[in-house]
């Protein structure tokens, strides 16, 4: 699979472009290469590359988890599909139908792209059954953040009954053409006020829409064709993945007679006693004597996964941040890893012997003389 564009660049606008412009771009990019009107043979991906990136950069939720994990991190939470699901072009209609373009945004040229309408659709005479998405939480610590992890989960879901193999209907039987709607699966309803009569049309309650009814319900399932059961699943966890971010497992969800739903984990990172996260770079404070700050010389920082060594200069400060590079956490699906950032603390003893009192009375009395610690 190619390497997705940045959004931005697919939309020609900067990374900081307002609402507005956004629309702007996509207006002018979605008239240019709409398929009912650039017969080009690469109009029809352009099209569906201009609207995936508009529907997520005019959605401020999904614009900010964008500019914050990249591609990398954001395809892993959400699917095209996802994507596509909650995207607002109710602004560009009009647009499409005056210049005669089928369907709006999401005619056939979408309906190809994934595998058909979107879910809930009719089609096909009945109203189309996917299955629901479910979603599941993991509590990861940071190491296994750092290294990637497998971690098993259980979770409930429905899976197509194994007795009538999702049908509904007892061995032998199957399903008739429903008699209250004539296999439409609406019936219409008629009402009269005064001189007028109103007419609407809602879904059947014999059929709940189906346009079909089972002759003799699985004794199993009771006629739904589904059946809870209990599920115990491996999850592969990425190494470099941050807090928050969900992993998609297709057909994981509950069960559907036109396909299962996903299932969504969640990863929360657990936060670490010594090291503080933020992005891909690891954070650590540690103590460092007033003599090492003064003179100088080298020390041992702890890692993640060991220690490293540290040069401290003479006349270091308290609260200096030095940088120990590819000592943070990987890159997720980009390689390399971020640095760790290390914020030395002066630590001033609390208790000093006779000696230790005369020596630093003596270095005192030495700087005031030599004017080292100004005037107060």
């Amino acid at each position: 699979m190619a390497e997705k564009r940045d959004y931005y660049e697919v939309l020609g606008v900067p990374k900081g472009a307002s609402e507005d412009q956004i629309k702007q771009a996509y207006r002018k990019l979605a008239l240019e290469f709409h398929p009912d009107r650039n017969k080009a043979p690469e109009a029809t991906e352009k099209f569906k590359e201009i609207s995936e990136a508009y529907a997520v950069l005019s959605d401020q939720n999904k614009r900010a988890q964008y500019d914050q994990y990249g591609h990398a991190g954001f395809d892993q939470m959400y699917s095209q599909e996802d994507i596509f699901r909650t995207a607002d072009f109710s602004d560009f209609q009009d647009m499409f139908e005056s210049f005669g373009f089928g369907g709006g945004p999401f005619g056939s040229i979408f309906g190809s792209a994934f595998g058909g309408g979107a879910r809930g659709k009719r089609g096909g005479g009945r109203r189309r059954e996917y299955g629901a998405d479910l979603g599941a939480n993991l509590e990861i610590s940071l190491e296994e953040a750092a290294k990637g992890a497998k971690k098993e989960i259980d979770y409930r879901h429905t899976k197509a009954c194994k007795k009538c193999g999702g049908s509904g209907a007892e061995s032998g039987s199957g399903r008739k053409t429903c008699s209250s709607c004539g296999g439409s699966g609406q019936v219409q309803q008629s009402r009269r006020m005064g001189p007028m009569q109103f007419y609407t049309v809602t879904t059947c309650p014999r059929c709940h829409g189906e346009g079909a009814v089972i002759e003799k319900p699985c004794k199993v399932c009771n006629g739904s064709g589904r059946t809870s059961e209990y599920e115990h699943i491996n999850v592969n966890i990425p190494a470099g993945i941050q807090s928050g971010m969900k992993l998609r497992l297709e057909d994981l969800g509950e069960y559907g007679r036109d396909g299962p739903g996903d299932l969504f984990v969640t990863i929360y990172v657990k936060k670490h006693a010594r090291f503080e996260r933020q992005g891909d770079d690891l954070w650590l404070e540690i103590p460092l004597s007033f003599t090492r700050a003064a003179l100088g010389g080298d020390i041992k920082v702890p890692t993640l996964f060991g220690e490293d060594k540290l040069h401290i200069p003479a006349g270091t400060q308290s609260h200096t941040v030095f940088r120990l590079r590819g000592e943070g956490m990987p890159k997720l699906n980009r390689g390399g890893k971020g640095d760790l950032m290390v914020r030395v603390i002066l630590e001033v003893p609390k208790k000093l012997s006779g000696k230790q009192k005369e020596l630093l009375q003596q270095f005192d009395n030495e700087g005031e003389k030599k004017g080292l610690f100004g005037v107060f």
